[in-house]
């Protein structure tokens, strides 16, 4: 990196102290996880969202919560207390008007029957599936279960979108941000998860962190895919190694509320936390 760590560190801490906020958290789809109280219903709300999370973000909560609305209060009771073919059938009746985007009633159902039988073989919801194995690195993991599901899932589910394969190269957004909200102890998530190796998440890479992460030098890459996602964790791995995913909920949220344009464009940005290490904002003074 270009800057110095303890100057980009320094302007990362002002960027969380900005959008580490309550309204921050309304525009995300993690605070419908706060709605359910038990961690393993919290587990299966954020099954569901992590998997919806794409697309503009008010309408993708609201359809979030109307997935999640059958299941009531309590998701992972709910499922736990039917039947595969009882479960399926309330489900496929309640689902079989909602959508969301390229996500249809059908595939949602497929969905939580697959966290049922997940939860069914290891009585502790999807810790045990994800944690690595012997030898085995936590991409290697999420990769094994991601595998299965191709096999298991309809054949019309669309396995390179919904189930995207890390060791295939792909950044796995949606997988890495509901591995950071089981993980994390840290603000806002909710580290319901104790074994897995928190210091080994990878960041869930979307275009706003990869614009503002190539903007603050924390990867060269210009493609937003598994590479970049794995040099943007290591950066951000030197200023916390412990919790290299620190600052992602802020870094995030400069792009989806708008906040970042994007281009270089001074009266707007000057007053970006980011300011004096964006290459951008930097090219902007050297011209001005």
């Amino acid at each position: 990196m270009g800057t110095s760590t303890t100057a980009l560190k320094t302007r990362l801490e002002g960027l969380c102290e900005r959008y580490d906020t309550a309204d921050a958290l309304d525009r995300d789809p993690l605070s419908v996880l706060f709605g359910y109280e038990g961690p393993l219903d919290r587990e299966v709300a954020a099954f569901v969202a992590a998997h919806l999370a794409y697309g503009r973000v008010d309408p993708m909560i609201r359809a979030v919560r109307a997935a999640l609305a059958p299941l009531g209060a309590r998701p992972a009771t709910w499922l736990r207390e039917r039947s595969p073919a009882a479960a399926q059938m309330t489900l496929s009746a309640a689902l079989a008007p909602w959508a969301w985007r390229f996500h249809t009633g059908p595939d949602l159902v497929a969905w939580l029957l697959a966290w049922k039988r997940l939860d069914l073989e290891s009585g502790q919801g999807l810790e045990p599936h994800l944690l690595p194995g012997p030898g085995e690195s936590p991409d290697g993991a999420l990769s094994r279960l991601v595998q299965r599901l191709r096999t298991e899932l309809p054949a019309s589910y669309g396995s390179r979108f919904s189930l995207p394969d890390p060791l295939d190269g792909a950044a796995c957004k949606r997988w890495r941000m509901f591995l950071r909200w089981m993980v994390r102890t840290g603000w806002p998530d909710l580290g319901l998860w104790s074994r897995y190796p928190a210091d080994r998440l990878i960041i869930p890479l979307d275009t706003h962190v990869a614009r503002v992460s190539r903007y603050i030098g924390l990867s060269h890459r210009a493609t937003p895919d598994g590479k970049m996602a794995l040099e943007v964790t290591d950066s951000l791995r030197r200023l916390d190694p412990a919790d290299p995913l620190r600052y992602d909920f802020a870094l995030s949220h400069l792009g989806i509320l708008g906040d970042c344009p994007g281009v270089r464009k001074r009266p707007t940005c000057a007053e970006c936390p980011l300011y004096a290490v964006c290459r951008a904002g930097a090219a902007r003074t050297a011209t001005h």
